[in-house]
């Protein structure tokens, strides 16, 4: 693999995982200013949000020492299961179909 290919590699996985921790974050801003983020579920939510950082810091910081096919593979962990989610998200919405 060339080092254009796999910086811009690098690059499309960090896109769409910092797009899947801004959508995450969201929700949890959201859920601070209704309630339901409480410190019942506060544990699950600091994990949650631990991990997003540990996925986008470990593979920024990969990708920074010039290690673009270990970075990529880092952030694949987030960025595969997301993009397969917005396939099937898409498809929902374009099939015309109804799911429920």
């Amino acid at each position: 693999m060339g080092w254009g290919t796999g910086r811009m590699t690098f690059k499309i996985l960090f896109g769409i995982d910092l797009l899947i921790a801004a959508i995450v974050l969201y929700f949890f801003l959201i859920g601070l200013a209704d309630g339901s983020v409480s410190s019942f579920n506060m544990g699950l939510w600091a994990a949650l949000l631990a991990a997003l950082a540990a996925i986008l810091g470990g593979g920024y910081a990969l990708g920074a020492a010039g290690r673009t096919t270990l970075a990529s593979l880092v952030l694949l962990v987030l960025a595969a299961p997301g993009a397969l989610y917005a396939l099937f998200i898409l498809l929902v919405i374009l099939s015309g179909e109804r799911w429920n």
